[in-house]
């Protein structure tokens, strides 16, 4: 990564399956990446709880001595539904508290495979960077092609002119953990001239009038 600027990513938010998926590959990745994660001395933020990918990666990177944050809905520990979260736990009242915190918290964003939960999370946060409610970085790992077809829908919708080339770049893919990490790090946002004039700020009392048409 010679001469070019790398953020510093102190904390990342991952998404993932509660389940293990159907390939071991799966498994085994989750595992690397939380691995990759403590030999980069970068601590985790994830949904909470021990099932599935999400107990792989929050356990390899507790198990390389780096903080774990578990953001769970209340809901979800209700007769230990999900599990004893690795580390410490956050509790929050909504499904949309828990991913405006993770995106509070967190320097960049990865997915793994996962169901329909994951990629919610997953597109909310492209969504946001899109509307440049943040600048951070998000990728996919696409383990044993996993993301293939997510992938391709993504570079049709932008073939059929509802997705910018610009915001296309939002989304970063890798197959292999360290070369993902390596991406994110040196991800540039490149906003929107006309998103970018949105103001978000709680306190704003008027919406900026725009003339402009929303791909999203």
């Amino acid at each position: 990564m010679e001469g070019v600027s790398v953020r510093k990513i102190k904390k990342i938010c991952v998404f993932c399956g509660a389940n293990s998926g159907k390939d071991v590959a799966f498994v085994n990745a989750a595992f690397h990446l939380g691995k990759v994660l403590g030999k980069r001395k970068i601590d985790l933020v994830y949904g909470g709880g021990k099932l599935g990918l999400m107990g792989c990666v929050s356990t390899a990177v507790a198990q390389h001595e780096r903080q774990v944050l578990g953001i769970i809905p209340s809901a979800f520990t209700v007769n230990n539904l999900v599990g004893e979260t690795c580390g410490k736990e956050i509790k929050v009242a909504t499904m949309q508290e828990r991913l405006v915190m993770m995106m509070e918290l967190s320097d960049a964003f990865i997915a793994l495979p996962g169901g329909f939960g994951t990629l919610e999370e997953l597109f909310q946060m492209i969504s946001w960077a899109q509307l440049s409610i943040h600048n951070k970085p998000i990728g996919v790992l696409n383990i044993n092609g996993f993301f293939n077809g997510l992938l391709s829908f993504v570079d049709h919708a932008v073939k059929q002119e509802f997705i910018t080339p610009r915001a296309r770049k939002i989304l970063i893919s890798a197959t292999i953990a360290d070369e993902l990490v390596d991406k994110l790090q040196a991800f540039r946002f490149e906003s929107d001239p006309a998103l970018s004039k949105l103001k978000w700020s709680p306190s704003s009392s008027q919406k900026e009038k725009l003339d402009l048409t929303l791909r999203l």
